[in-house]
């Protein structure tokens, strides 16, 4: 199985990451990555860069030495309504949007409380991917998210730094989770969830899991630019237009898949 985009990172500008958006362009590069996503933490978050930050990120080339970076945020759901800290004047800058439960914006409650929250998200339509929901700090009903995440063509995040340094004890749930994707056919996304640019696509653990569980690649919807771009396409992200030239140019390079 092979990955070829990655959907969670984070630059300098969350000041608790360390690397640059040229580290990421050159270490995307040389691991093979052909698309990555820069997804600092909405202006919730202590050290969430300025809301002009996510405006400004036009500025950044669409493609570089052949590899594609799209413009993003991590926002934060803020209350059981489902609402994010995602500003309307943010919306039209952004290629797509990852909603997360983060401890200094949300604190810990219960069960019922974290799934309100979460399915209520989906529903209002504003995010396309769920951001590690196996964080065991918000046990959510698995089964209530990814029956909403399929209804409103959401995907939900197996994110790979949950089995390794960040939100300890997230495993099993994220293997529920999978499991759960496969007997309802939900979405899901593979996120490094990198904070410095030698991890961008790094999805060793995510994989492993999805094999163990037997998720059909179909539903991981980063498995190429072509799968994300038609997922966001769906979702009327005008990105997908943007890089269909660029997309086009590599369809002979996607066929063959890693096993």
């Amino acid at each position: 199985m092979k990955v070829l985009v990655d959907t969670h990172s984070h630059t300098v500008a969350s000041t608790h990451a360390y690397s640059t958006v040229h580290d990421y362009f050159t270490q995307a590069k040389l691991k093979q990555l052909q698309m990555f996503s820069i997804t600092d933490h909405g202006p919730e978050m202590p050290d969430a860069p300025h809301p002009w930050h996510f405006g400004n990120m036009k500025v950044i080339p669409r493609v570089v030495d052949n590899v594609a970076m799209l413009r993003a945020i991590e926002g934060n759901i803020l209350n059981t309504q489902g609402d994010l800290d995602v500003l309307p004047g943010m919306m039209p800058y952004l290629d797509f949007i990852i909603a997360s439960f983060h401890e200094p914006v949300f604190a810990p409650s219960d069960l019922a409380t974290h799934t309100q929250a979460m399915v209520n998200v989906i529903e209002q339509g504003q995010c396309q991917i769920i951001g590690h929901p196996g964080n065991p700090n918000y046990p959510i009903d698995i089964e209530a998210v990814l029956t909403a995440a399929k209804a409103n063509n959401v995907a939900v995040e197996i994110n790979n730094s949950s089995f390794t340094h960040s939100r300890q004890g997230s495993e099993a749930n994220c293997v529920a989770i999978l499991e759960m994707a496969v007997r309802l056919g939900t979405k899901v996304s593979f996120g490094s969830d990198a904070h410095i640019a030698f991890h961008v696509g790094d999805f060793h653990h995510c994989i492993a899991k999805a094999k163990q569980v037997g998720l059909p690649e179909t539903q991981i919807v980063n498995r190429t630019p072509e799968s994300f771009l038609a997922f966001l396409h769906e979702h009327g992200k005008s990105v997908a237009l943007e890089l269909a030239d660029w997309c086009q140019g590599l369809s002979g390079e996607n066929h063959v898949e890693e096993t």
